[in-house]
């Protein structure tokens, strides 16, 4: 029987163990598998808490899981998509999305993005003054449609453990720069405009979001006071935070969305979010299976994945659930579950409480469906492993091939 899947019970697999076998066996181990009907459940779930808000879209970050097979799936249930690349751009176009479907926010950016961006018709978002003249560059006299521009608060709102300091962070205009930066786009023909910001990341605390639309409110009513021409449409940024430890309470998506309506409600203005990790998170898993199971100064389980495909626990110590298929995800024994690169910080878990792990058991990895097979490399000539989609009425479809050696070595001249 299957599971239903709940961002609270984050702990919960939405297939049987037989399933994961099955998978394993037709496509490799690891293997990166993604819960169509979750994603869907968290797609409509966001939409219905801002149904206040007439014009609201969410712009799912491309960054968190680029892979088209769930792009599609996103699409249907009615999102558009950030972008910050131009390959995040050339997907777009691909697939055939442009227009107010395409958000295109960035940083350092490039001609060539910008002219991709505005041959997609894209929403651009201007991390800083000195792109304006790229921008206007690539643009060429022709009339556009709309152009946001991203504020940094700096001291004016602090960000939380992920995301860091305003102050400290590279993306945005400060506050005094935002009137110049309007005013320079003014010379072009620009229909509408837009005001971004994000200053946190995987955030759960209702509070921080209520107060980024306070800060988007303050400054949207200094610079209507002073410009010609009024913001039309603001952007919350990202942010939306998981329970990745079934102990932690998930994101109340609806209290967050009665906070920000009674900041934002009164406004004639479009409101917009660009939430990647919240849609597809919690609906992905890194299935992997144990090689080895070892005593040296401490119990280690080696098992097939490294850190290639699932970076943010070697990265930042960040916790992703376990759980031993037939086993549960509880026990006395005490591993550290790591992969095989040369760098000791290639774990999945340390000192984790689990069930007696045995050679060839398989682990799932939970909460993997975002930052995790997109931020994929290839140190030490690992390769990065296929996905899956588990479709709605009980099927697998392989939505990318697992990497081979071919296509490692198709770049090098030897």
């Amino acid at each position: 029987m299957r599971v239903e899947l709940s961002t609270k019970l984050n702990n919960k697999l939405p297939f049987e163990d037989e399933k994961a076998r099955q998978l394993i066996d037709k496509y490799g181990s690891p293997i990166h598998v993604y819960d169509e009907r979750g994603i869907r459940e968290s797609a409509k779930e966001l939409q219905q808490a801002f149904k206040w808000a007439d014009s609201y879209k969410n712009y799912f970050a491309v960054k968190a899981t680029p892979t088209p097979g769930i792009l599609k799936v996103l699409f249907d249930e009615g999102m558009g998509f950030d972008c910050s690349s131009y390959a995040e751009l050339e997907i777009m176009k691909k697939l055939g999305f442009s227009g107010r479907d395409v958000f295109f926010t960035s940083n350092n950016t490039t001609r060539e993005e910008f002219a991709l961006a505005i041959e997609l018709n894209a929403i651009i978002n201007i991390d800083d003054l000195t792109q304006i003249p790229v921008f206007l560059d690539a643009l060429d006299g022709q009339k556009y449609p709309y152009v946001s521009v991203r504020y940094n608060p700096g001291n004016q709102h602090g960000g939380n453990d992920i995301i860091g300091e305003p102050t400290q962070a590279k993306f945005g205009m400060r506050r005094d720069q935002l009137r110049l930066a309007y005013e320079q786009l003014h010379s072009a023909d620009i229909s509408s405009f837009g005001l971004h910001t994000m200053v946190v990341s995987n955030e759960r605390n209702t509070l921080f979001f209520k107060k980024t639309a306070q800060l988007i409110r303050d400054v949207k009513k200094e610079l209507d006071e002073v410009l010609e021409q009024p913001i039309d449409f603001v952007n919350l940024g990202g942010g939306f935070g998981v329970a990745y430890r079934p102990e932690e309470t998930a994101l109340n998506i609806k209290e967050l969305s009665n906070a920000v309506k009674s900041v934002l409600g009164d406004l004639d203005v479009s409101i917009v979010t660009e939430n990647g990790r919240w849609v597809t998170g919690p609906h992905g898993y890194l299935l992997t299976q144990a090689r080895y199971v070892m005593q040296k100064h401490k119990k280690y389980i080696g098992v097939d994945a490294s850190m290639q495909n699932l970076m943010r626990p070697g990265m930042y110590g960040a916790y992703h659930h376990i759980s031993i298929l037939g086993k549960g995800d509880s026990g006395d024994e005490i591993y550290d579950i790591v992969g095989s690169l040369c760098e000791n910080n290639d774990k999945f878990a340390v000192d984790r409480p689990l069930p007696v792990v045995d050679t060839g058991d398989i682990l799932a990895i939970h909460d993997a469906g975002a930052h995790g097979h997109s931020m994929g490399f290839n140190y030490n000539g690992k390769l990065r492993s296929a996905e899956v989609l588990l479709q709605i009425d009980g099927t697998d479809k392989l939505i990318r091939r697992a990497e081979t050696l071919k296509d490692y070595f198709a770049t090098i001249a030897w």
